[in-house]
């Protein structure tokens, strides 16, 4: 075809035009192929790949038997939405605003979100409401949550969070073994309708969780529960609690606090009644300690249980210079009876032949320092230390002053008067294939000292201050103390503490019990009223319960 020499200027041009078109389509194809390739790369992996995560359902916490749940999973219902693909948008908005003014909130602040919680762990009522809206754009989700059984055991078992993950108690403690590990799996899709998949590759190995075994008698729980939360009630006490223990393992069958929250309504908790008081507070115990005093004494052969003590006949007499008080007046009785009548002014005289002894004694029946248990709160309590006494301390020491320590602490001292001089380690997770003897071979005391407590403290049962924790056709062996409390830097006389702890044995069948009632509203009161009577009570229960007849 022949060109006009006027058209041919336009051709060239129009032939120039299209090898720079040309020349601007090869450039930009070099530029996506060359130098964006590992965008373009990663954007197309991420239409046909998709990387799914597993997380295991987190594992069951059962008692001893194995048969009774302590905390387990439950289907929860829980509603979100996807601001950024919503179809019908301003009712969603409305109904928020109406029913979830803090989601409408959030809402209106991240309003191209990919996806928000309206609201998690929905009440029936709630769920109803969203269900009877019947707006698309309101899923409902199936989630897991923990449900406890055995709500007084909230403070020892702990909670979990929104997440499933533990925030404290044992839940937090063994955290990894419940939990478990995520599986994460590579999908390979279909880009184009996402409704197909080639192939699937676990990328990350999960595994499941483990159950926990605790030493805790859910039976024997709710018994002294009972008990407890009967003489809470009657004396209107602020706090109380109780610990059961089995001396020759160390296995803790119970541990109360109340008032305690419910691990299952975590709206509105008092921090307060998170406290796993056996383990967590640290107390003067006051009068039960004489009997940790007298075992030193004894062991050092500063005194013998039937040398005549003179208390002075009086409440309130001088004992190295220093005035102790007591309750009630004896004269001259022998050093049995001290213990068993609590008498502070021949206890205070005996125990000021220990000196600095005394405190190395506290010590190594494990006083000041943590038991070993393991469990998250734990107070290590207090020994007041011999370079910082005054010329009253080694007195005060000996009937329960200067010294704070936990019901547990008391508990394991018992111990080791249960176990013939063997101090043992207690423990409340039971660790399958574990040697059931935890007992330290070497013995702290000697079988001679050990046999002379027990006697005092069976005589103290039968006519000192611990009568009403007597059990007919068993061998109760214990010791009450009432301590007054520390308030604005004084001993207030009307705030008292009272613990009773002691041991009760019938052939080889040997149980350690520690209670105690915080500031009752009564005044006048002391243990031999007050925390004897629980520690008897939850006794019998106890012993009909593990069949010892």
């Amino acid at each position: 075809m022949n060109v006009s020499h006027k058209q041919q200027p336009r051709v060239v041009t129009i032939f120039f035009f299209f090898c720079l078109l040309y020349s601007i389509i090869v450039a930009r194809l070099c530029l996506l192929q060359l130098k964006n390739t590992h965008f373009f790369s990663k954007l197309g992996s991420q239409q046909y790949h998709l990387t799914v995560t597993h997380v295991p359902p987190r594992a069951a916490i059962v008692d001893r038997t194995g048969n009774n749940f302590l905390a387990i999973n439950k289907d929860c219902i829980s509603a979100f939405i996807v601001p950024n693909n919503m179809s019908e948008p301003e009712r969603v908005h409305n109904f928020l605003k109406e029913q979830f003014p803090s989601a409408h909130e959030r809402l209106l602040k991240h309003p191209s979100a990919q996806f928000m919680y309206i609201k998690r762990r929905l009440s029936d009522e709630q769920q109803h409401r969203i269900e009877s809206a019947n707006i698309p754009d309101l899923p409902l989700l199936h989630e897991s949550s923990r449900y406890y059984p055995v709500p007084s055991l909230g403070p020892t078992i702990g909670i979990t969070d929104i997440d499933n993950h533990g925030l404290m108690g044992i839940e937090r403690h063994c955290e990894k073994q419940l939990a478990g590990t995520p599986t994460t799996q590579l999908l390979e899709k279909d880009a184009r309708s996402g409704c197909y998949y080639f192939s699937k590759q676990t990328t990350v190995a999960g595994t499941q969780g483990s159950p926990i075994q605790l030493s805790i008698d859910c039976d024997l729980q709710f018994l002294a529960q009972q008990e407890v939360q009967a003489t809470h009630q009657k004396h209107t006490a602020k706090c109380c609690s109780a610990i059961i223990m089995n001396p020759e393992n160390g296995e803790i069958l119970t541990l109360i606090s109340t008032p305690h929250f419910d691990p299952n309504q975590t709206n509105e908790i008092d921090i307060q009644t998170t406290r796993d008081i056996p383990i967590a507070d640290a107390h003067e115990p006051g009068s039960v300690m004489k009997i940790f005093a007298a075992l030193a004494a004894i062991e050092e052969n500063v005194v013998t249980p039937d040398e005549p003590i003179d208390c002075k006949n009086a409440k309130t007499a001088k004992v190295n210079g220093r005035t102790v008080n007591t309750v009630k007046a004896h004269g001259i009785i022998p050093f049995a009876d001290v213990v068993a009548f609590s008498n502070n002014i021949g206890t205070a005289t005996v125990s000021s032949r220990l000196g600095i002894m005394l405190y190395d004694h506290y010590t190594r029946l494990g006083f000041g320092e943590k038991s070993g248990i393991g469990l998250p709160g734990e107070h290590a309590g207090v020994v007041n230390p011999p370079h910082k006494w005054s010329k009253q301390s080694p007195l005060s020491l000996s009937y329960g002053y200067e010294i704070a320590a936990t019901p547990l602490q008391i508990a394991c001292a018992f111990c080791v008067i249960a176990n013939n001089g063997h101090s043992v380690r207690p423990t409340i997770i039971m660790h399958a294939g574990e040697n059931k003897t935890r007992k330290i071979e070497q013995p702290l005391y000697s079988p001679r000292s050990i046999n002379t407590i027990k006697d005092i403290l069976s005589r103290t049962v039968e006519h000192g201050t611990a009568r009403a924790a007597r059990i007919n056709g068993y061998t109760v062996m214990s010791k009450t103390g009432t301590a007054n409390l520390i308030e604005r830097g004084n001993y207030n006389p009307h705030k008292n503490i009272f613990t009773c702890a002691g041991i009760v044995e019938k052939g080889d069948y040997r149980r350690v019990i520690v209670v105690s009632v915080r500031e009752i509203e009564a005044v006048g009161k002391y243990a031999s009223t007050v925390a004897a009577p629980l520690f008897g009570n939850i006794a019998r229960k106890m012993v009909i319960h593990d069949r010892i007849v």
